[in-house]
């Protein structure tokens, strides 16, 4: 009896602590299972299986893991799509962290209509997003004229060669992106640069450093945390951009009746796993550089 007590006294000691928490925390609990969990743990179980459409619903016939070899032994489309995609986005990546660290520097100087430039480079993230961005390029408001005006390619060509040459002009033609979505990049670096004691800057123009110095010394290496959370941000943004061609081509498998519902979800399986594992690159690579920092501090 006194085991059963104690028990019992220890179950209302838990309640009393962390219930109430729980409590609050049900509703999002609720939201995350029915939104979350249960989606994506089907569309894994459907990536496993041929799915057709039958009278009164689904008709599920298990496949094992051809749906993901088809992916790469006969569909024609999505390898060559994916590899193109990924040269792109492991150029624009580092251009758009570039641009926004660039642009941030100005806006942090101390100059009038300072937080209106600042608006004005937040405005494209608030504007160009979902629909209204595809429309936008529908309409050719994304195209850059001067690249066939000028015929860049025969140049581009002749610097990177002609296997590289369609996917910079591919990231040139996408310029304008660079300058829309890096807003949210140029934010997250002017935050950073407050973290900066404005007395290490005395500090070191006192002992003559100038700013190219005081950038290289002070500045960067304060802003590589930062600087790793806009590429992780910057490569997760690209890869559910609306106008991604391999999104496109998993849409459109959806509703094909030879491939269906199964095989999309092997390719957005896929494509999910090659952006995982980008992802853990980039962290692992920026891991190690801080440790290495502080071993070397």
């Amino acid at each position: 009896m006194q085991a059963k007590a104690r028990v019992r006294a220890a179950r209302l000691h838990l309640w009393k602590r962390y219930g109430m928490g729980l409590l609050f925390m049900l509703p999002w609990i609720i939201g995350f299972a029915m939104f979350v969990i249960i989606p994506i743990s089907w569309s894994l179980f459907m990536s496993f299986n041929k799915v057709q459409v039958a009278v009164g619903g689904f008709k599920y016939e298990w496949v094992g893991l051809r749906n993901f070899r088809d992916a790469f032994l006969k569909d024609n489309i999505f390898p060559i799509e994916l590899i193109t995609y990924f040269q792109e986005m492991l150029l624009m990546v580092p251009i758009i962290v570039i641009f926004a660290l660039l642009i941030s520097l100005m806006l942090n100087q101390k100059f009038p209509g300072r937080f209106i430039f600042r608006a004005l480079f937040f405005l494209p993230v608030i504007f160009a997003t979902g629909q209204v961005l595809s429309e936008l390029f529908l309409q050719g408001a994304g195209d850059i004229p001067f690249l066939e005006q000028y015929n860049l390619l025969p140049i581009v060509e002749e610097y990177v060669g002609k296997q590289f040459a369609e996917t910079v002009m591919a990231v040139l033609g996408k310029a304008i992106l660079i300058l829309w979505y890096s807003g949210v990049q140029i934010l997250i670096f002017i935050a950073g640069f407050q973290t900066i004691s404005p007395t290490i800057y005395e500090a070191v123009r006192i002992d003559g450093a100038s700013p190219w110095d005081s950038f290289w010394k002070i500045t960067l290496p304060a802003c590589v945390p930062f600087i790793s959370l806009n590429v992780l941000y910057t490569i997760i943004d690209l890869f559910t951009f609306p106008l991604n061609p391999v999104l496109k081509h998993i849409k459109d498998n959806m509703f094909k009746v030879d491939t269906g519902y199964g095989y999309a979800s092997a390719l957005a399986w896929i494509y999910f796993g090659l952006i995982f594992a980008l992802i853990a690159l980039v962290l692992w690579l920026f891991n190690r550089s801080l440790k290495t920092r502080r071993v070397h501090s």
